[in-house]
């Protein structure tokens, strides 16, 4: 085992059970361990990664959500812009610069002559406007790119090379919004076919990889795009990668992922649960770990449940959680403990750890004082109800079954009954959608503060049911600007008002690990804290 050692003392043998798919730390790259190949990089040969998930559909506009997906798809699509993981801030990519109306309703895109898309057409004025306008056609089936489209009205085209993006009402998020993959932009030739048959790997974008093959449910092989030169200037190496081939080999089973690796069969592996990271360190291996920026992984707050009316109440969970007590026994120290409701990378982060510290007496104390006292078996009564919370999650992160056990005793000390339940994405969204909870955990990645509009805003889904003039002020306020720092005190002043109102309890971060043999160089996180394209990977072994 690792010299870190989980704690035992509740659900360390659940630990061993868990399949999690982990992710990474805020200034960490990879670490060095194991032996390193010296001298430059190494052309040729082929990156053999293990996927723990299919990505199902490899069409970055819609259905491509999941770290199966966004890994692939990155590799195939570039962006207008690119976001620098070390500042937050975006550098030119498609587009060499690019202008803002103080209203945030016009965005001006200059773009770099001579790029193609693998299939030989230029990458024009036309293809950002084809691309958005396909987005905003197909509706909801483009899920994971019409968020980003809020208020859209249409695309100018200035000239071949210059595209003007308007929209009906102020969206200053839609700016960091153009580097990630979902805004990609497709061929001509890929927008002809039905959105629907993109799934299955028929696009053609203008990244460093075009697509061989995918089989699912078993591998998704890509080739190096000769003649690629147009990375961004956050890559060491802006011209074509240096791999031959990448093939991502979708191994569901975490054991035998892990077991992958260690035999050489694959050279690196995302997904690992939080036990095999302790034993592959100890072996050698090296990781490259960052925290997902955005929504920590924490409890939301129905503002309509009866129970949590009072905000003693709401005050009292928040001072009842250990959360140093849930990374320590089920995870890893590569997780942090939560500093506010906004991760560390994400840009507007608010250090917020004095208002969340875990205080049993406090929480007791606030509960006394809201006139629930306990009952013979422990839980708090109050008018002859119990204090009882249902709780909804989702099964998608490996750890949430084991971590809200642990919550569940931990609630249990100062009273409270905390019943929840995991479901599948449709089950918990549906649920949001009735308002039959009272908690909801979850987590939701980012890198932009914008996140918290998206989740808090009354003008959206409110599925938290939040009625807060000021909170609604602050949120409306990030998205009317494109400026960062104006941004900033916006994101800042809802982060405060999110917490200390109680409407979410921050416990802990995400974070994106991948392991990697010695023979494995160059593989980075982007500044969501999924893979970045591959120019700068090579190998030095056998691959």
């Amino acid at each position: 085992m690792s010299s870190w050692h989980f704690r035992r003392r509740r659900l360390g043998l659940l630990a061993l059970s868990l399949a999690v798919a982990v992710v990474a730390i805020a200034g960490c790259g990879a670490e060095a361990a194991g032996p390193r190949a010296e001298g430059p990089p190494k052309p040729g040969g082929n990156l053999v990664f293990g996927l723990g998930v299919d990505p199902v559909s490899l069409n970055p506009q819609g259905g491509a959500s999941g770290n199966g997906a966004l890994y692939v798809t990155r590799q195939l699509v570039d962006s207008l812009t690119e976001q620098d993981p070390a500042t937050g801030g975006l550098v030119p990519w498609l587009a060499t610069k690019w202008e803002v109306s103080p209203d945030a309703k016009v965005f001006t895109f200059t773009l770099r002559e001579g790029v193609t898309f693998s299939d030989g057409s230029p990458v024009t004025a036309q293809s950002v406007k084809d691309n958005f306008d396909s987005i905003v056609a197909a509706g909801a089936k483009a899920s994971g790119a019409l968020p980003f489209l809020t208020g859209y009205a249409r695309t100018v085209v200035v000239d071949p090379l210059t595209a003007q993006v308007e929209f009906n009402a102020s969206n200053g998020a839609f700016l960091q919004a153009t580097s990630s993959s979902a805004l990609g932009l497709l061929a001509p030739s890929t927008l002809a076919v039905p959105f629907e048959e993109r799934a299955s790997g028929k696009l053609v974008g203008s990244g460093p990889f075009v697509l061989d093959h995918y089989t699912p449910n078993s591998e998704v092989v890509l080739r190096k795009r000769a003649g690629y030169d147009w990375a961004p200037e956050t890559r060491r190496n802006r011209g074509e990668a240096y791999v031959d081939t990448v093939t991502f080999k979708i191994i569901p089973e975490a054991g035998a992922r892990t077991g992958a690796l260690q035999s050489g069969q694959i050279a690196a592996a995302s997904d690992l649960p939080p036990q095999y990271v302790g034993l592959l360190r100890d072996s050698g291996y090296s990781f490259v770990v960052r925290p997902n920026p955005g929504l920590v992984y924490g409890f939301s707050l129905n503002q309509a449940a009866p129970v949590l009316a009072d905000s003693n109440v709401r005050r009292a969970l928040r001072s009842g959680i250990d959360a140093a007590e849930v990374r320590d026994t089920l995870l890893t120290p590569d997780f942090a403990v939560a500093t506010s409701v906004l991760a560390k990378t994400t840009p507007g982060w608010l250090d917020q750890s004095a208002s969340i510290g875990y205080d049993p007496d406090e929480a007791n104390r606030l509960l006394d004082e809201a006139g629930w006292r306990r009952g013979a078996d422990g839980i708090r009564v109050k008018d002859g109800r119990p204090l009882v919370l249902n709780t909804v999650s989702v099964s998608n992160f490996g750890p949430n079954q084991s971590i809200l056990e642990l919550l569940q005793q931990q609630l249990k000390r100062i009273g409270i009954r905390m019943e929840f339940k995991n479901g599948t994405v449709p089950e918990w969204l549906e649920t949001l959608k009735t308002g039959a909870f009272d908690l909801a955990w979850g987590n939701f990645s980012r890198a932009d503060g914008d996140v918290l509009r998206m989740t808090y805003a009354a003008a959206g889904n409110n599925s938290y049911r939040i009625d807060d003039p000021e909170l609604e002020a602050a949120l409306r306020g990030q998205q009317a600007t494109a400026d960062p720092q104006v941004r900033a005190q916006f994101i800042n002043a809802a982060e405060r008002l999110i917490v200390d109102r109680g409407y979410a309890i921050p416990v802990v971060e995400l974070t994106s690990i991948i392991g990697q043999s010695g023979e494995v160089h160059g593989i980075e996180f982007g500044a969501d804290s999924r893979l970045q394209q591959l120019n700068d990977a090579w190998v030095s072994g056998p691959h």
